[in-house]
This record gives C-alpha cells, sequence and structure tokens, in this order.
C-alpha cells in the first residue's frame, strides 16, 4: 500500500510527491493508451509520428519529422521504417536535394491515422471521464500554471521552456 499522497506502485526518488504523481499518472495514461491502440496494431509512438505528418500539410525530412515528434532522429528511423513496412508512409525523392528524402502518407496511412486518433479519442475519454467539466477545466488551470513556472525558469536560466 502506498504511503497517503504517494503514487501507487511508484518511488521516483524526487524531492515532491507531486511530481511522483504526476509522472506516475502519465505513464499510466499511456500505458492505456498504448494498449488500447495496440490491439488494433498501433502505438502511441507511431500515432505520434502518423499525426506529424497528417497535419504538416507538406512531406517532411527525416529530421523535420524528429523534431516535430519530439524523438531523437535514430528513433524516428525505426517509427518511419516501420511504417513505411507497413505501407503508411512513403519516402519520395526531395526535388532540390537529391540526397534527401521527403516523407508523406500513403491512402492506407491517411486511413490508418484516422482509425488510430478515434481510437486514441476513445481511451483519452474513457480515462478521463470520471472527471467533471468544472474538474477538467480546474486541473487544466493548475496543470498550465506548472508549465508556466517551469518556462519561467527555464528561461532565466537559458534553456527552452
Amino acid at each position: 500500500m502506498a504511503a497517503q499522497g504517494q503514487a501507487p506502485g511508484r518511488n521516483f526518488g524526487s524531492s515532491d510527491v507531486l511530481v511522483d504523481e504526476l509522472f506516475a499518472t502519465t505513464q499510466r495514461l499511456r500505458a492505456f493508451v498504448d494498449g488500447r491502440l495496440r490491439e488494433h496494431g498501433a502505438s502511441v509512438s507511431r500515432l505520434r509520428t502518423l499525426r506529424v505528418l497528417a497535419r504538416a500539410g507538406e512531406p517532411l525530412r527525416m529530421r523535420d519529422l524528429a523534431e516535430l515528434v519530439g524523438n531523437a532522429p535514430r528513433t524516428t528511423t525505426t517509427i518511419v521504417d516501420s511504417l513505411e513496412r507497413d505501407g503508411l508512409v512513403e519516402r519520395v525523392r526531395h526535388p532540390e536535394d537529391r540526397r534527401a528524402f521527403l516523407l508523406t502518407l500513403t491512402e492506407e496511412g491517411i486511413r490508418r491515422h484516422r482509425e488510430a486518433e478515434e481510437l486514441d479519442r476513445e481511451a483519452l475519454a474513457a480515462a478521463t471521464g470520471t472527471l467533471e467539466p468544472a474538474e477538467r477545466e480546474q486541473l487544466r488551470a493548475l496543470l498550465a500554471r506548472i508549465r508556466t513556472a517551469v518556462g519561467e525558469e527555464a528561461s532565466a536560466a537559458g534553456t527552452d521552456g
């Protein structure tokens, strides 16, 4: 049994139990959504990559995709290779740089992206469905305050926020 206020089954060793609970909640949400997506041959990582490609409005270079997704380039390459093997993404020659390729969704990739987005929405609705609208807004406001404080500290230290 976890100590009062401590995330069950988790001890991240931070000096703030709230941070531990935020981390545990995020990890549990990701595992929950990933489980729902995996039942249909998808994953959170693949969905994030498909989502960025779908919303970009134009084909992307691998390095730009990696930056937008927030992954290391090697991780993005591994995900894209898998998506390409499954016929969801294709590499096309860059029209101005013969060494570069651009990434774009195939028709099947567009279809699978839409399906995965719906599964994601359903899973997240199930996960957050116990919160009343006012509680959702309160939680969003509190999280925004934390992000703002961290952003201000990061800016003061000369790093990205």
